[in-house]
């Protein structure tokens, strides 16, 4: 189970947190992290980390402006957001995927089509 907190309201420039707790499974294993919708577009994966093999993705779109971090003593993985723009507007889903996969063809290689776990999606709005 993935359970997602933070979003919201900001304005360009602004920054804002998400929070993603896991349980239900061996935190260790898997890569988690956020794959994102906006009306109209494609999904795509944003962030993920994997703290058991040092290993994380970002978008080119968001590299230099988000960074994910790993807390595994609560099995939580956070999102910092910073310089925010009016294209980050979407809905964020939390999601996990297993290393068996995530490395070579899956989230870690900023492709979503082998995730195992999908938390509720939280809204980030940026006003221009």
């Amino acid at each position: 189970q993935l359970q997602a907190s933070g979003g919201g309201l900001v304005q360009a420039g602004g920054s804002l947190r998400l929070s993603c707790a896991a349980s239900g499974f061996t935190f260790d294993d898997y890569a988690i992290g956020w794959v994102r919708q906006a009306p109209g577009k494609e999904r795509e994966v944003v962030s993920f980390i994997s703290s058991a093999i040092s290993s994380t993705y970002y978008a080119d779109s968001v590299k230099g402006r988000f960074t994910i971090s790993s807390d595994n003593s609560q099995n939580t993985v956070h999102l910092e957001m910073n310089f925010l723009e009016p294209e980050d507007t979407a809905v964020y889903y939390c999601a996990a995927e297993n290393l068996g996969t995530a490395q070579a063809v899956g989230v870690l290689a900023g492709l979503d089509l082998s995730i195992d776990y999908w938390g509720q999606g939280t809204q980030v709005t940026v006003s221009s």
